[in-house]
């Protein structure tokens, strides 16, 4: 079976040859006609995958607890923005925004919030989720279109879709991972001409055997820069989370998920959601390299208990039914739990701040 995107990303290989994987990462996702994020519902039970704030409303609370420890660390600054970047049905901001509004008033009451979304789909949705803020929100197609002041910044799962580049180990180094077209005419991966500086590779680059798999991200890298100016500029704290590893390394990680199943990536152009693995050492760097101070990289598990998950977590299924009590520590055990189908240590937090102050739960970096 092929899709409407399928047979569109085959013409244009058909008139210039083969594409980059990170050009057909961006069509999956963003082509105007039938990329992924324009034509679907990815969240949630009906979607394709579930993010965390959709298992439970204790880590968008967790996400708030965070928010106003940042803020107080930092001082208790009066006109804060609260931004989030890719806010998805909008169940995050909501969860956190009831915690802020109660452990905090004077940052609630003096604060705006801003969501950046591309997706008319999706504000729409958001705009219905936080209908009780009204006048507090604005909406932005941009970050940089975000109003000057303080920041605090939250993202989950907003790095893994931005697209990356691959390269392939060959007799004649790394060469540039391509979509093509094989003998029958459908979409298969090859190796193009286009090289990679070997600086930018990890030490053991010349031990690894041919065929084996390099991603770099310049987009991610990009982002990540927007954020840290930001920060350098007007002060604050930026918080990202996402499934990916610690240390920059070698391997395949894009990966499709249609209907809360794997699927081949190139299966299924723009119906299903395109991801690969985050590399928060690199993201780490460039942090660094723009001279702002890293709070460190730590798993979810060990994010979320170190902000209270379990108190909290007790606290909300109190005189509740043994049934309700077991629901809520299901969620925390998909939230902050270990092995197959848990979210706590397949993703990592990063959080980083400009000028520098130490943050719970990372511990102090020397």
């Amino acid at each position: 079976m092929t899709t409407a995107l399928g047979e569109k990303i085959k013409t244009i290989i058909q008139a210039n040859g083969p594409i980059s994987v990170t050009d057909f990462f961006s069509l999956c996702l963003a082509d105007p006609e039938y990329g992924y994020y324009r034509t679907r519902e990815p969240f949630g039970r009906a979607g394709d995958f579930v993010t965390a704030p959709e298992v439970s409303q204790l880590f968008g609370e967790m996400i708030g607890v965070f928010v106003v420890h940042a803020w107080q660390r930092h001082g208790t600054p009066s006109g804060a923005r609260l931004v989030e970047i890719g806010p998805g049905r909008g169940t995050m901001m909501s969860d956190m925004l009831r915690v802020i509004s109660r452990l905090a008033p004077p940052l609630f009451e003096s604060m705006t919030i801003h969501l950046v979304e591309t997706s008319e789909r999706l504000r729409d949705i958001q705009k219905e989720a936080l209908s009780q803020y009204g006048g507090k929100i604005a909406w932005h197609e941009d970050f940089d279109d975000v109003p000057p002041g303080f920041v605090l910044v939250a993202a989950n799962e907003l790095f893994d879709a931005i697209p990356i580049r691959q390269f392939v180990k060959t007799a004649t180094g790394f060469r540039e991972r391509m979509v093509g077209l094989d003998a029958n005419d459908e979409l298969s991966f090859g190796v193009g001409v286009a090289g990679i500086d070997p600086a930018l590779l990890p030490d053991q680059a010349q031990t690894m055997p041919v065929g084996t798999l390099f991603e770099i991200s310049p987009a991610r890298q990009s982002v990540m820069l927007a954020l840290c100016n930001r920060l350098k500029a007007f002060g604050g704290t930026a918080l990202a989370i996402d499934y990916g590893h610690l240390v920059t390394g070698f391997g395949d990680t894009l990966q499709a998920v249609r209907m809360h199943e794997f699927d081949p990536p190139l299966a299924h152009p723009g119906e299903a959601d395109l991801t690969s693995h985050v590399d928060f050492q690199a993201l780490s760097e460039t942090a660094t390299a723009s001279g702002l101070h890293v709070n460190g990289l730590l798993h979810q598990g060990d994010f979320l208990v170190g902000l209270g998950i379990l108190e909290r977590a007790a606290a909300l299924g109190r005189d509740h039914t043994a049934h309700t009590q077991g629901i809520i520590q299901t969620a925390v055990d998909r939230l902050a739990g270990e092995g197959e189908g848990r979210m706590g240590q397949l993703f990592k937090v990063m959080a980083v701040s400009s000028p520098a102050v130490d943050l719970m739960p990372f511990r102090p970096v020397d």
